[in-house]
């Protein structure tokens, strides 16, 4: 089962899985931090879990090819 699809296109720039995996990183830590290791194992599992799909999986898309539009003949006056 693939909770995180990491070839959506939502997860292209590394800031945004970087953001993702220490968000989760540091609500685990926050959870510890107060007391409640239940829900930090949770989180941090959350955490690795998408470090490793989102790094250590992860797979560069191939570079789009950029739609130039035809260039006009330039023996053909206007």
């Amino acid at each position: 089962m693939q909770l995180i699809d990491p070839s959506h296109p939502a997860y292209r720039h590394v800031w945004v899985r970087a953001l993702i995996v220490a968000v989760c990183l540091g609500w685990s830590a926050l959870e510890f931090v107060g007391g409640d290791p239940f829900w930090g194992v949770l989180s941090g599992a959350a955490g690795i879990y998408a470090f490793y799909m989102l790094f250590w999986t992860y797979k560069l898309p191939p570079p789009a090819e950029p739609n130039e539009a035809p260039k006009p003949d330039e023996t053909d006056p206007e």
